[in-house]
């Protein structure tokens, strides 16, 4: 009966896929090895870049509306940030940080000297200083701060010492002038360049806002400003945002006069991008077989950085003392995770969700970066439900009542409680059935809930007991180091994953006086750390993803590796 209930689900699978294609009106190839369209990393549209026109930029779930670097919490926030807002530090295909706006000199990796480019300008008019950088240090590290960017800061000397209100300034953060300031750090790490925080925050506009408004006030919903090509015009909550291009931007010529951000439903992103109604947008795996065959688009694919897992809630944090406060006890059984991960048959997942466009992962570290580890150094959990059974039994979860689904060790009912996030796609409930089918399978019983998506992050983020297992997704930056998504005292470390031998690792590996500036040997350390959670599954590692891209072919100038995307300034439009 079970096996039948997974066919059935998989059938409705193709069926969501045949409905997104009705969408679309198109009746093309369903594969992607199959597809005729150019994987090339840059865009359609050849030739000198044109002036003027609009570009109009689709995201496929209304963004949460916190529209600076330093509260966002989600994916579609980011996007829209990218195109108004800079990075003080750019980084290159090889994820190697360059200068952007601010350039950098360092002798011992603990002290750094900053100097800024001149004239660069908000788009308030207000000049650019590093002032604006002290001051985004000063709120990230404030007390009140209610966002997720400490991690970034803390590290600077007398960063910890400001949040407790034991001093009045960050003793790390020397002001030399307004174009130069330098840095100490509490020790030499590494990675010290790489984790800092590098978006300054407009003082001229939010100086006078208390920290604890900041993430609410106008300036991060409605009237954000930034320094980079685009200016902010217009904002509908949920619906759009426009854009036109700023005159005083820092870096040469700004091609395209105006982009409109658009929310596309994701049962309309084929038929929008077919009848020229987008022009660019990351897709979903499920919509790439139905956009190949479109003649006016291309599809543009590069190494992603992210990847998917299933959470359990191990703990509970408290953000305020920065520390787990409390052990949960449903899932603390390595056995139990592990039998978990045996019962999902990844692979056919795989396939069936994202249609050639992702890999099966066993390490939440994205195999672009240069510390992942080789799977051949790790277990990689192939598909076996009989071993999951067997792993179950000798763990105490048996059949006791002989309903057809297990207890826990002490005779009770036992249920996994699976949340996932819900938007406009249509295949998110069902990739989520399709996970807890496989848990039944081996006598696990299971029960799903959908939560809306800004919701649904707040819930865990906050150890909402609602949340018991779930489903998430990381993107993990340019920085190859974990630590701010699984040390003890991370907020985002959301399994409330606590293990004092692999926070060491971690802490070894940025540890200049053990790895000097040896790459091997930071590596050495990553992957004993990444055997460690690979063995533990304090979550379970699902999925590895491609970036997706959509260009119409009226779009030039766009260039995408795994670094992300080249500045919108270079971006043109063909009319």
């Amino acid at each position: 009966m079970k096996n039948r209930k997974l066919f059935w689900l998989f059938a409705l699978i193709l069926a969501l896929a045949a409905f997104l294609a009705a969408c679309g009106g198109d009746e093309g190839s369903s594969s992607k090895d199959n597809a005729s369209k150019d994987d090339s990393k840059d865009s359609a549209a050849e030739g000198e870049p044109q002036k003027g026109g609009t570009m109009v930029y689709g995201i496929d779930a209304p963004p949460e509306g916190l529209f600076n670097p330093a509260f966002y919490g989600i994916a579609t926030d980011a996007e829209i940030i990218d195109l108004f807002d800079e990075s003080l530090i750019t980084y290159n295909e090889k994820l190697e940080p360059e200068p952007n706006v601010a350039s950098w000199t360092t002798e011992d990796n603990k002290v750094f000297n900053f100097k800024f480019k001149e004239g660069v300008k908000w788009h308030n008019g207000e000049e650019l200083t590093v002032n604006d950088w002290l001051f985004a240090f000063e709120t990230i590290a404030s007390p009140d701060y209610d966002g997720p960017r400490y991690t970034n800061v803390q590290t600077i000397e007398g960063a910890e010492a400001f949040r407790k209100g034991e001093a009045d300034t960050i003793s790390g953060v020397e002001v030399v002038n307004d174009y130069e300031i330098n840095i100490t750090f509490d020790e030499a790490r590494v990675n010290n360049l790489t984790n800092l925080w590098s978006y300054p925050l407009p003082e001229s506009v939010l100086g006078d806002v208390p920290v604890a408004e900041m993430s609410a006030s106008e300036w991060v919903r409605t009237t954000p400003i930034g320094i980079g090509p685009f200016k902010v015009d217009k904002i509908v909550p949920g619906e759009s945002v426009e854009m036109s291009r700023f005159d005083e931007y820092w870096n040469g010529d700004v091609n395209l006069d105006k982009i409109v951000v658009r929310v596309i439903d994701n049962s309309s992103v084929v038929g929008a991008l077919q009848n020229g109604d987008v022009d660019m947008i990351s897709l979903q795996p499920v919509s790439g077989p139905e956009v190949e065959p479109l003649e006016n688009v291309d599809i543009v694919t590069y190494p992603g950085l992210s990847y998917y897992y299933v959470g359990f809630k191990l703990g509970k944090f408290d953000n305020e003392k920065q520390t787990i406060t409390e052990e949960l006890p449903k899932y603390q059984s390595k056995e139990l995770r592990q039998a978990m991960m045996y019962a999902i048959n990844r692979q056919e997942w795989v396939d069936a969700f994202f249609f050639g466009y992702a890999k099966v992962a066993n390490k939440p570290v994205p195999t672009a970066h240069w510390n992942a580890a080789d799977d051949s150094e790790l277990n990689t959990y192939e598909y076996d439900p009989e071993k999951s059974k067997e792993m179950l039994d000798a763990a105490g979860y048996k059949d006791t009542n002989g309903d057809g689904f297990r207890e826990d060790p002490n005779g009770d009912e036992f249920v996994v409680k699976f949340s996932h996030y819900a938007t406009g796609n249509p295949t998110f409930e069902s990739r989520a059935q399709a996970i807890t089918q496989y848990w039944e399978e081996v006598g696990i019983k299971s029960e799903l809930e959908m939560v809306e998506v800004n919701l649904y992050y707040e819930m865990i983020e906050k150890d909402d007991p609602a949340i018991e297992t779930f489903f998430g997704g990381w993107g993990t930056g340019s920085d190859p180091d974990p630590s701010g998504l699984w040390k003890a005292n991370q907020l985002w470390n959301y399994p409330r994953y606590n293990n004092p031998k692999a926070d060491k690792l971690l802490d070894d590996a940025l540890n200049i006086d053990i790895v000097g500036t040896d790459q091997q040997k930071r590596t050495d350390l990553y992957i004993e750390w990444q055997k460690i959670v690979n063995e533990e599954v304090p979550m379970l590692y699902i999925a590895e993803l491609e970036e997706i891209r959509a260009l119409n072919q009226r779009v030039g100038g766009t260039k995408f590796d795994v670094s992300g995307q080249n500045s919108p300034a270079e971006w043109f439009v063909t009319e």
